[in-house]
């Protein structure tokens, strides 16, 4: 209901002087969203009231509206309905500033109000904690724009598809829970193009449990891909390794990155590690290594060859894992190195 059209109207001389009290930079909005500052009405006060019931200074009001000014077109009954909608699932008001001061947007976004509502009963009923819900509304707030009705939908076919590979009634709802807390944008698939991609795995030769494994070590991302981009992901893979089917298979099953990037991506990395002077051979016997971007393989080349580790002879199996585990086994790499090749308690000969 708002109107972008900015040549033929003028700014809102009340809502400049309110923001302006606040001490909120309005450059900065006419910058962004200049928009905001053109419409007839505004709640500027009001909302930086509710703002400072919840215990926000001074300093975060005016962040929080500079970031997302379009918060003072919506109206405190609204505003109000949404923190007692998120109190509802928040430890207190302070974590509920902390988080609007974050996400303001996410928060000030009200039009699907009654939609986040249901979806978080649901998720509470599921059994999803409230620290996972507070995430998803923080960082994956438009899996709350779908009614209620379309997220039971995602899950039931989860749930149904969990146990027709041969998942058991014990152990789904810990497998879905999980599932959702490490991809919760898997909600946003449609259950026909989840039922599409697990067909395709299975004409391709991957048995149930197989699947079940994919899903779980992909954590669900293999839903927000499709048939054909795993088909050209594969077939890039199995020529550039020529590889039989069942050693493409086991190759994506060791490394399900292989499914998951694009042909083109998978591409540049395999180029990238060439011209480092890693084989092929190498490659293919430590096929994670393409999980990580060119640049992650040259700085953490780099800093092995400084230690003398030469990528070419060893195995890549020390380039591996998350930035962690890589600096974990740098650090003992270093140490090794480092250490005396004598005991220094030991005693010293000397000869008269």
């Amino acid at each position: 209901s708002y109107t972008n059209d900015t040549k033929s109207r003028e700014e809102n001389k009340k809502t400049i002087e309110s923001l302006y009290r606040l001490a909120v930079d309005i450059r900065k909005i006419r910058r962004l969203k200049e928009w905001v500052l053109l419409q007839d009405v505004a709640y500027v006060q009001e909302i930086a009231g509710i703002l400072q019931e919840m215990g926000a200074d001074e300093s975060t009001v005016a962040s929080v509206l500079e970031r997302c000014p379009e918060a003072v077109l919506r109206t405190p009954a609204e505003i109000n309905s949404q923190r007692a909608l998120w109190q509802s699932v928040c430890q207190n008001e302070k974590q509920l500033i902390k988080l609007i001061e974050q996400f303001p947007e996410s928060f000030f976004t009200t039009k699907y109000h009654e939609n986040q509502k249901a979806n978080i009963r649901f998720f509470q009923e599921l059994g999803l904690k409230n620290n996972i819900i507070t995430r998803f509304l923080t960082s994956a707030h438009s899996i709350f724009y779908n009614p209620v009705e379309k997220t039971k939908s995602v899950i039931e076919t989860l749930q149904r598809n969990y146990l027709s590979l041969g998942g058991s009634d014990a152990n789904m709802k810990i497998w879905i829970l999980k599932l959702l807390s490490q991809n919760p944008f898997i909600l946003l698939n449609t259950p026909t193009s989840m039922q599409e991609n697990l067909e395709f795995l299975q004409k391709n030769g991957f048995t149930d449990n197989e699947i079940l494994q994919l899903l779980s070590k992909l954590k669900g991302f293999i839903f927000q891909l499709t048939p054909t981009t795993m088909q050209k992901s594969m077939l890039f893979s199995k020529n550039i390794f020529k590889c039989s089917d069942q050693d493409l298979k086991e190759l994506v099953l060791k490394c399900p990155a292989l499914l998951y990037y694009s042909a083109p991506v998978l591409e540049e990395r395999l180029e990238g590690l060439l011209r480092e002077g890693v084989s092929l051979a190498q490659i293919r016997e430590t096929p994670m290594v393409l999980e990580l971007t060119t640049q992650i393989v040259q700085y953490r080349i780099k800093k092995l060859s400084a230690l003398g580790y030469d990528i070419k002879s060893g195995t890549l199996e020390s380039l591996n894992g998350t930035k962690k585990d890589f600096e974990v086994n740098y650090g003992k790499m270093q140490s090794k190195k480092e250490r005396p090749i004598f005991n220094p308690v030991a005693p010293i000969n000397i000869e008269d």
